[in-house]
């Protein structure tokens, strides 16, 4: 990776790429980060973390969703609720077939509109699924009868005893994670800009999990380490 610096940036690609993806990777809150790069040489504030994340994670989160491959045509959709500024919210979330996540939405509402809002957001970006799982939470039909492009798709609902088989339901996990390691989150916005690009880096890693032997395991955290590098070097 170039160590280039950035335009008014006193440290390189390669520090601000590494910061970046420990705070998005693991739950850690940035002063953890920051306490880490100080054990490696590296003086900087929390502060500077912040504003970091501030410029860059948007671009990330672009650059990275633009280099990712395919995803599957089956779709799981559910709906999860966390405190923002002590306001509750919906956190909308969908992933494939394959436990990538395809999108999420921050809104504070739980109906219909929004369940529409976040199908049209998903159109926008990929293809037509070919199924659509979802939990019994009726704005998801509702929604679906308004977009005419998705009456022909088959549209699954699980029940709540059910639940364990939906793929989302598990991908709820980190974000629980991160909500407690920052003890909580305080601003709408940057909340959506923080939990779209922890998203993008978790498909980066979905893959090298237990099941997949040692070599291949490497091999895909080699990838995803190296295409996290070429989208740093796009962003910045």
């Amino acid at each position: 990776m170039s160590d280039r610096k950035p335009y008014l940036h006193r440290f390189p690609l390669s520090v601000i790429g590494y910061a970046l993806r420990l705070y998005h990777r693991f739950p850690l809150s940035q002063r953890d980060v920051q306490e880490l790069l100080h054990e490696r040489g590296i003086e900087v504030s929390h502060e500077t973390l912040r504003q970091w994340n501030i410029k860059f994670a948007p671009l990330l989160t672009e650059e990275l969703r633009h280099r990712e491959p395919c995803r599957g045509s089956r779709w799981h959709l559910d709906e999860m609720c966390v405190q923002v500024g002590g306001v509750k919210h919906w956190l909308w979330q969908a992933v494939d077939e394959r436990g990538d996540v395809l999108d999420i939405l921050l809104q504070e509402h739980r109906d219909t509109e929004a369940a529409r809002s976040f199908f049209v957001r998903l159109l926008c970006e990929y293809d037509v699924p070919e199924v659509i799982h979802t939990d019994k939470l009726w704005s998801y039909g509702a929604a679906l009868r308004e977009l005419h492009v998705l009456h022909a798709e088959k549209y699954v609902q699980v029940v709540s005893t059910a639940r364990c088989n939906n793929l989302v339901e598990h991908s709820h996990r980190p974000t629980r994670q991160q909500e407690r390691s920052q003890l909580g989150f305080k601003r709408r916005r940057r909340t959506q800009e923080f939990l779209a690009l922890h998203a993008r880096v978790s498909n980066l890693h979905c893959h090298t999990r237990t099941t997949v032997p040692a070599l291949d395991r490497r091999s895909n955290q080699t990838a995803a380490l190296l295409l996290w590098q070429e989208a740093m070097q796009q962003a910045a």
